[in-house]
Order: C-alpha cells, then sequence, then structure tokens
C-alpha cells in the first residue's frame, strides 16, 4: 500500500520529539510504500514575518518558507535509517525513483507489497499552496491509498480549537464538504489552517482517502495507517 504523509512543521522544534517520529516511519517503510512531506512550521513563519515587514509580497514569503520546508525535510532524513540522501524537489523525481527502487526481502505485515523500504521526503515546491497540497499532488501522482496529514491538532474543526474552545470537531468528511469549509479560509504564506483550499481540491478530485489526525504521540500515526484513528476522515 503506498501511503503520503504530510508532516506538519511542528515536529521539527527539537530533536527527540522528530526521533520518534522518524523511528515510527522507518518502522511503517518496512511495510508501507512511504513517502514524507514536510512543512514549515513557527521558523518559517518568523521568516515570513520578518519578511513581510521588510515589504516582501506574498510569493517572496512563500519561497522563504519553501526553503525552511527543505531544511525540515533534511532534518528528517538526517532522523531517518530508511530513506533516500536528499530531498526531492519533484513530483516526477520522487515517483520514478520509488519505482525504480529493488524489491525489499522480507516485507512484513499488511499493506505489504515490493518496494525497496526507502522513505522519499519532500518539501515545498513553489508559491501558492502549502506543503498539505504537495502531499495530495503527491499522492495523486504515485496513485497513493492513502494520504494522512500528521498535525498538532485532533482532527478538522468548524473554527480553530485553538481560539474558539466550543469549535465542533468533524469525525467524517467528504471531499465536497472539505472544499467548502476550507474556502473560507484566507490562504497567505506560513497559513495555519489544517488543510489548504488548493490540497481540498486535490483531494476531491482524485478521491483519495484523507485522514487528519493529531501526530503529538507518534503510535497515532501508525494506528492511522493501520485503520484506527482518532481523527477527521475524508472520504
Amino acid at each position: 500500500m503506498k501511503v503520503v504523509i504530510s508532516l506538519g512543521g511542528i515536529f521539527f522544534s527539537d530533536a527527540e520529539k522528530l526521533k520518534k517520529i522518524a523511528a515510527v516511519f522507518d518502522e511503517l517503510a518496512q511495510s508501507y510504500n512511504l513517502c514524507v512531506v514536510t512543512g514549515g512550521g513557527e521558523r518559517a513563519r518568523e521568516y515570513i514575518k520578518i519578511a513581510r515587514d521588510l515589504g516582501a509580497n506574498e510569493a517572496l514569503c512563500d519561497y522563504l518558507g519553501i526553503a525552511l520546508t527543505r531544511i525540515n525535510a533534511k532534518l528528517l532524513i538526517a532522523a531517518l535509517k530508511h530513506a533516500y540522501p536528499e530531498p526531492f524537489s519533484d513530483y516526477k523525481e520522487a515517483a520514478l525513483a520509488k519505482a525504480h527502487d529493488k524489491p525489499l526481502q522480507g516485507l512484513r505485515g499488511r499493506g505489504a507489497e515490493p518496494h525497496s523500504g526507502k522513505i522519499a521526503v519532500m518539501g515545498g515546491v513553489s508559491p501558492g499552496y502549502t506543503t498539505d497540497a504537495v502531499a495530495a499532488i503527491l499522492a495523486e501522482y504515485v496513485n497513493a491509498e492513502l494520504l494522512l496529514n500528521v498535525t498538532s491538532v485532533d482532527g478538522i474543526y468548524d473554527a480553530d480549537p485553538r481560539k474558539y474552545p466550543g469549535a465542533r470537531k468533524y469525525d467524517k468528511l467528504s471531499p465536497k464538504e472539505l472544499v467548502a469549509l476550507t474556502m473560507k479560509e484566507e490562504l497567505k504564506a506560513g497559513s495555519r489552517i489544517v488543510i489548504d483550499p488548493v490540497a481540498a481540491k486535490i483531494i476531491e478530485r482524485s478521491g483519495i482517502k484523507t485522514i487528519v489526525i493529531n501526530g503529538s504521540n507518534p503510535q497515532n500515526i501508525v494506528d492511522a495507517v493501520h485503520g484506527k484513528h482518532q481523527g477527521t476522515e475524508i472520504s
């Protein structure tokens, strides 16, 4: 089974946190064909704010954010035992690398299929959308069966639960409902929205099963890939 994971930038705040998530990814890659797209997090937002204060336009701010996502991709690769040595910056390159892998012997677990066990890691690609959209496009391109959005909240809400304690969480959404929700949000460099409108449209057109979960406990990632989760499912 092919799985693409969008990993929020919040998980790059310290080495120990990243080591725990990397260990989970390495374990999953023994049974699943895995790609990971990394977000920029607070460091990206800090640089974007400085750039805005200097008068930079949104496209330049986006490029700054992309640079930080690619640095985070390198950090993740440093933490992984089974990854390609450099982040991919193009969907085709990532897909071709995975397609030409030599099969890993002794694959185990459900969803196992012939592949090398190497994890393809990407950061941002181009201005105008977040790494959630990059992950959605990559998932569509490689015909992934699952897109997993690993973030700092436990799903999709009708308002930001960090600002509005009474916000209602959705257990399930249709792709059409997801698009309607995301279109209400402003898309700017460094945006905090859980899934951006571009990602939502890609999910809608491709029909990829998508799950949004809180990754603070890395076991939640394993559970979600295995079909058990407490997040929001879009299908």
